[in-house]
């Protein structure tokens, strides 16, 4: 019998940092990479361990797949595991998503780039379809689930309640009847699965509680860092501050993960703040898309505009656009860091679980949400209000090449299978081409 070392951190951070810059195609395609990267060619972390460490990510506001990188990083290395592998998933796209940022501010109104962009928008609106079906198929199993699902988009399209409620109702439920919604042939066999971090907590036992008092530290300085910038601005005000405030806001109150986010913020900052169009908010998703890590970058595209168009100019834009990452991103850290220990220590305990796969399931009802939002404003350039708090769309606005574009992207991403890059590739080679056709 062969026994593999324990990882060292050298060997973590180049594994986190690979993650980091091959992360395309949003949440979905990032945890399938983690999965695949940590679970089974390397067999550092159980299957059950993170998926239990998923559903706990789901749970928490804010985005999913960083918040996962985090706390495993933090369960192999402790705190400053957890800091490498959430910076390294953030820093590679970061600082691309600045530079698109900054291209889109000066020249997204040359026709050129505005072709380019209307391509990515529509394979974006498909990515969100193919995301939603590849988490209905993970998370939903039998009647409960699916109707806690349909109830999530119900409760968030047609009555606009507010996301936490729905999802801590969807928790509840899953609390309450943890069987209703656990995958079938859950716990077969008892079957063991080598993995280095399973069989080094048992030889370890004390492992997670030597972890907890440094955790908990740096989740209170975590706090403590968020918390300042906003304090600081407050008797200023202004556009600064009110993208600590708003973005805060967001980091606090948007549970279930990257899309939940993203519906928050598209309704917000188009419809109260008017920092952009809803046509640019999807090329703002579109660059995210493009970028590696986290899909919640559009974010930053979103700071920056507001700091561009309000804040003075480039300068007020990379202002705007560092302030955002800062308070987006910093209580992520401090939630892991404060709840990660004491989740671990109810790894085993099935309402837990069965309160975590509820919310999951929640969670398809948001981006089901997300998807219908983004589809009206793609396809038709006017909507309106409908029965029921649905928006309905003005059938004689149809945008036929918008639609032509969408359904090449179905094709490319359903069809053929190319994959992300390779479809938003093609789909802003085809937007391109029609402008010189």
């Amino acid at each position: 019998m062969t026994t593999t070392p324990f990882p060292t951190f050298a060997e973590a951070l180049r594994v986190w940092a690979r993650i980091g810059c091959l992360s395309f195609g949003g949440p979905a395609g990032q945890i399938a990479l983690m999965h695949r990267e940590v679970v089974d060619q390397r067999r550092w972390v159980s299957d059950a361990r993170f998926l239990h460490a998923l559903n706990f990510c789901t749970l928490l506001p804010g985005p999913e797949a960083m918040q996962l990188a985090t706390y495993l990083g933090w369960l192999m290395h402790g705190v400053r595991g957890g800091v490498a592998a959430g910076l390294l998933f953030i820093l590679p796209g970061a600082a691309v998503m600045l530079v698109l940022s900054l291209i889109y501010a000066l020249l997204g109104d040359v026709p050129v780039v505005a072709a380019l962009f209307l391509g990515l928008k529509c394979a974006v609106l498909v990515l969100v379809v193919e995301a939603l079906l590849r988490v209905a198929k993970r998370a939903l199993h039998g009647p409960v689930a699916w109707g806690t699902a349909v109830a999530a988009f119900l409760a968030l399209a047609a009555f606009s309640l507010p996301f936490p409620v729905v999802v801590l109702a969807a928790g509840v439920v899953g609390y309450l009847l943890p069987a209703r919604f656990a995958a079938p042939g859950h716990g077969r066999g008892g079957a063991v699965v080598e993995c280095l971090l399973d069989t080094y907590l048992l030889a370890n036992p004390g492992h997670i509680d030597s972890l907890t008092a440094a955790a908990r530290r740096a989740g209170l300085i975590a706090l403590a860092l968020w918390v300042w910038p906003v304090a600081l601005l407050a008797p200023v005000g202004g556009v600064f501050f009110e993208v600590a405030w708003f973005f805060s806001k967001m980091s606090v109150v948007t549970f279930g993960g990257a899309y939940a986010v993203l519906a928050y913020v598209a309704q917000e900052a188009v419809e109260h703040y008017r920092w952009l169009s809803a046509p640019e908010m999807l090329a703002g998703l579109g660059l995210a898309e493009t970028t590696p890590g986290p899909l919640i970058l559009v974010l930053q595209f979103v700071g920056f505009l507001a700091g561009f168009r309000e804040g003075g100019g480039v300068l007020g834009g990379v202002g705007a656009s560092i302030l955002t990452l800062w308070v987006t991103f910093l209580p992520c850290f401090a939630w892991i860091f404060l709840g990660a220990p004491y989740v671990e220590r109810l790894h085993d305990q099935a309402r837990l679980k069965g309160a975590l796969a509820g919310v999951t399931a929640a969670v398809v009802g948001v981006i089901a949400n997300l998807a219908l939002w983004f589809a009206l404003r793609v396809i038709f350039a006017e909507v309106v209000p409908g029965p029921l708090g649905f928006d309905l769309p003005v059938l004689g606005s149809i945008q036929p090449l918008a639609l032509a574009l969408a359904l090449l992207a179905g094709g490319c991403i359903f069809q053929w299978r190319l994959g992300v890059p390779a479809t938003l590739g093609i789909t802003a080679g085809a937007g391109l081409l029609t402008l010189l056709l």
